[in-house]
């Protein structure tokens, strides 16, 4: 008899399959352009459409014709700068050393951060005093905020998250000091048909079975105890569960990063790409947005954060010539 043999089910890529701490994920490693600006952006997915564009890569097979491209919606209004973190060198890494919040704080602001003081500070005279303690200072990041008031959500709280900034610590604090209290838009980070690396929680779906969370096979009409489990749970030795072996569990939810998502245009103006009765479950797209080659984790209204490419490739061109504008609501 052949001897019968396949790859395992299910990925062990990620450990542990467990729930996302936040919507709004946490970026763990920032890419330096070497350059004072923030290194990345957030928006909000309204949903997918798809575009015809003319291919100039070089060695494509499709070169110089027109193809069809699913693409991405994403709005994004402009990031609101709402203070300048300041870290110092700890035992265990870096600590926060103090925060220099803006004046002109909404009041929307107050339903994402509800410890700030209510005295009204100087922060030029703060910057002042820390810039006098710049030896002791070992990073300077911004806290932004989103503005979801722009947009089709009925959300009122905005997403507050760190960026950091390029260059080096006199270029942070300059470019920290001239944002503090402004509004940072999508343009002036990012480019067309460039690159970036996209981090969203994926789209969640409960507890679920180790068939549909590893696609493992069923077993046979006349197994046991039912068909849709594991063959065995392990070895004898060691008396334990392995992480290895399929088990049920959460699915969907995570944290997730996609690396080199191509973003195709940056645009204004809503209405050039807005179906005839809007994107399903979002609606109209306002003002500022980007098109992203392909999908991207997470379900419509979920927070997408991008920024620029940890694994750099070199940039090709796609000139969008026809965006489709038929509904979506099928």
């Amino acid at each position: 008899m052949a001897k019968y043999s396949k790859p395992r089910s299910g990925s062990l890529a990620y450990v542990p399959r467990k729930r996302a701490k936040k919507e709004t994920p946490r970026i763990h490693s920032w890419p330096d352009t070497g350059e004072p600006g923030i290194l990345g952006f957030a928006g909000y997915k309204a949903g997918m459409s798809n575009v015809l564009a003319i291919d100039h890569r070089k060695n494509s097979p499709t070169s110089g014709l027109e193809v069809f491209v699913p693409v991405t919606v994403l709005e994004t209004p402009p990031l609101s700068v709402a203070a300048i973190r300041f870290y110092k060198k700890d035992y265990n890494g870096l600590r926060v050393y103090s925060d220099i919040y803006s004046n002109n704080l909404p009041e929307d602001f107050r339903r994402a951060v509800t410890t700030l003081d209510s005295k009204k500070k100087k922060p030029d005279k703060e910057i002042k005093e820390l810039e006098k303690k710049l030896d002791e200072i070992a990073d300077i990041r911004l806290l932004v905020y989103t503005q979801p008031k722009l947009t089709s959500l009925s959300k009122k709280k905005p997403d507050l998250m760190e960026m950091h900034i390029g260059g080096g610590l006199e270029e942070k604090l300059d470019y920290a000091r001239e944002k503090l209290g402004g509004l940072i838009p999508v343009s002036e980070v990012f480019r067309e048909n460039q690159y970036v690396d996209v981090t969203a929680v994926s789209r969640g779906k409960g507890f679920q079975g180790v068939i549909k969370r590893y696609g493992i096979r069923m077993q046979s009409r006349k197994a046991g105890k039912g068909r849709r489990h594991i063959g065995t749970g392990g070895a004898w030795t060691p008396a334990r569960k392995m992480w290895r072996e399929p088990l049920p569990g959460q699915m969907g939810y995570h944290t997730r990063t996609e690396h080199n998502k191509m973003l195709m245009r940056i645009g204004d103006d809503g209405s050039e790409i807005n179906p005839v009765d809007g994107f399903l479950r979002y609606g109209m797209v306002r003002k500022d947005y980007v098109l992203i080659k392909g999908s991207v984790p997470g379900p419509s209204k979920r927070l997408i954060r991008l920024t620029h490419p940890r694994k750099p490739k070199k940039d090709v061109t796609y000139r969008i010539t026809h965006v489709n504008l038929s509904t979506k609501q099928k």
